[in-house]
């Protein structure tokens, strides 16, 4: 019996027909990357499962880095005995007997046919060996333990608990997005989302120095460094729009003002995901939450761009988004007290129906045309990399 083996299940791979074995071949390479600091480990990339050979190193390290994978539904530590129904019942007896339970039942699955036993005949034949050999009592409803076998053409594989995966498809199966980056409470938990889904993501985010405080870009880093651990590293795009959006509040009456301004901010992060070859633009905007958020809102700020536009929480309810938050450590945080730009020149009455006549009356008042490329000229560039550190490095003018 071969000890310490990982399975890992695929979910939703499944569904993908021709192209599953690029999915699998992406999600084998993406675990590889992430256990990349165990130098032991062997894989099996195989159609129906990755089979992972620890070689003596502690599934108990691996397991929390596995969970951050995208693409992979579950994984289990396996057993592997040869399709022989005496060597299965021997390796499920001795596994039974290292546990501490009352009640057990045997769960065999044939994913494939030919061994002559029936899936309820095999489950009989193992029951019986261990009844005869242990105290153990079998309990088909509610046992205590739950030993399963999968049954292929050349071995057997037996396990007893699943760890949930990520789920989702494989990272960068997707392509790559760019992500609009507050700072606040709901983009982190959105970029989380595309790249669960396996778009890898770069974010953008917009500072006010000196109404916004350099704690805020620190508040950026901190929760890339924690979205770093679901793709390796995390490239941050900081523009300088102090000085465009004192004219937006120049020319804009105030309940215009983020009308204005988000129209900018689109412009310039479709024209940053154009040159990086982003092929979307997401951000964390749920319907109705503020009044740039409504639906008509909405289609009069979105309308400046081309790029497809996501928002993975435009029907998510803020305790679920808060509630994934915690889960992934974000939560504390986005509500450390540095304010972005949006929260800081946040007008009393902005309007939830922008009137498209008065908006183009108001950006037809001066150039500011001239302002976004300056803005987009004087960009930093930030990367949050594969040890969630961030780089010391930071380019300018990247653009």
């Amino acid at each position: 019996m071969e000890k310490e083996l990982i399975m890992v299940r695929f979910g939703e791979l499944s569904t993908k027909g021709k192209n599953r074995g690029d999915f699998i071949n992406l999600l084998g390479s993406n675990i590889k990357r992430a256990l990349k600091q165990f130098s032991d480990l062997t894989y099996e990339v195989r159609r129906d499962h990755i089979y992972i050979h620890l070689h003596g190193v502690d599934y108990e390290k691996v397991k929390p880095i596995l969970k951050t994978v995208s693409g992979l539904s579950s994984f289990s530590i396996v057993y592997k005995v040869e399709n022989d129904i005496e060597k299965m019942k021997e390796a499920c007896l001795e596994l039974v007997s290292s546990k501490k339970a009352k009640t057990f039942k045997i769960h065999a699955k044939r994913a494939e046919k030919v061994f002559p036993m029936i899936s309820d005949e095999i489950n009989r034949a193992i029951a019986s060996h261990i009844l005869k050999n242990t105290s153990l009592k079998v309990d088909v409803h509610n046992p205590d333990l739950l030993v399963s076998l999968t049954i292929r053409q050349n071995e057997t594989y037996i396990y007893f608990d699943q760890e949930e995966g990520a789920g989702g498809y494989p990272l960068g199966i997707g392509g790559k997005g760019l992500m609009m980056m507050s700072g606040g409470i709901d983009s982190p938990v959105a970029c989380y989302l595309m790249m669960k889904r396996g778009v890898k993501m770069e974010c953008i985010h917009f500072a006010a120095p000196p109404y916004t405080n350099e704690g805020v870009i620190t508040k950026i880093t901190d929760l890339c460094k924690i979205l770093a651990k679901y793709q390796g590293e995390v490239k941050i795009y900081v523009v300088p729009f102090t000085h465009l959006q004192e004219e937006i509040y120049r020319y804009a009456k105030e309940s215009y003002a983020i009308t204005i301004m988000r129209r900018m901010m689109y412009r310039i992060t479709e024209r940053i995901a154009k040159y990086h070859n982003d092929l979307v633009i997401a951000n964390g905007e749920s319907i109705g939450q503020v009044a740039s958020q409504t639906l008509k809102s909405m289609q009069q700020i979105e309308c400046v761009v081309n790029t497809p536009v996501i928002r993975p929480l435009a029907c998510v309810d803020k305790v679920d988004i808060i509630k994934i938050a915690r889960q992934l450590g974000t939560y504390d945080i986005s509500i450390r007290p540095f304010e972005d730009c949006c929260t800081i020149f946040e007008p009393k009455n902005p309007t939830t129906a922008p009137n498209p006549e008065k908006i183009k009356e108001i950006e037809e008042a001066w150039n500011w045309e001239e302002q976004v490329k300056e803005c987009i000229a004087n960009i930093k560039v930030i990367r949050v990399d594969e040890n969630y550190q961030p780089v010391t490095n930071i380019e300018e003018n990247y653009l």
